[in-house]
């Protein structure tokens, strides 16, 4: 399998506001529109797929601290759930380049598949520093140009928050589904002592 072929078209502006009243400014990376969600950050330098799939961020703008992600790309292996539940994605800089044989596209690619808004190049560091100071805060990220910088951080400072949300029922299956795959030989646990 040939690895997904980066798209090179112009970058498109986007921002993320946070509650506190703060702007950051870089480029979108995922679908057009705007989000709102609890910024949260996630230290992890591998396995953004697993995150980005991971139920528990259900309702939050994820900003990952490794300096690049996109890398490794998407495949059909490696989602932790049938769907993404965060609200958002925050990058210091987007892999255009993937280089994984099991990919089947594009991290870029892939959010706009699922209607997730993104944002990239922008001061990760800076912005973890902030949300490890204060917690996590409330932000929005948008890619469009005619919403007003302080209607943005108004969207963020309004939004209600997640106490008091049914995240379980949200992110829960609604009918049990049967597994077939099968583990691998490998894998398989034995009682027996070698």
């Amino acid at each position: 399998m040939s690895s997904p072929t980066p798209s090179h078209a112009a970058p498109r502006p986007a921002r993320l506001a946070l509650e506190d009243g703060s702007l950051w400014f870089g480029h979108a990376i995922g679908a057009e529109g705007t989000t709102v969600g609890e910024v949260v950050f996630n230290t992890s330098l591998t396995g953004y797929q697993e995150i980005l799939t991971d139920p528990s961020y259900a309702g939050q703008i994820v900003v990952m601290t490794a300096p690049q992600i996109g890398n490794t790309g998407i495949n059909a292996e490696d989602s932790e759930s049938r769907g993404l539940f965060l609200r958002g994605l925050v990058l210091r800089e987007l892999s255009e380049v993937v280089s994984n044989w099991r990919a089947a596209r594009t991290l870029s690619d892939w959010l706009v598949q699922h209607g997730i808004v993104a944002i990239a190049d922008l001061d990760t560091r800076a912005l973890t520093r902030r949300l490890r100071a204060r917690g996590s805060l409330k932000g929005a990220i948008s890619t469009d140009a005619a919403l007003r910088d302080e209607a943005l951080v108004a969207l963020a400072h309004e939004w209600p928050g997640l106490d008091g949300v049914d995240l379980v029922q949200q992110v829960s299956c609604h009918e049990p589904y049967p597994w077939h795959d099968a583990t691998d030989p490998a894998w398989a646990y034995s009682t027996e002592s070698s």
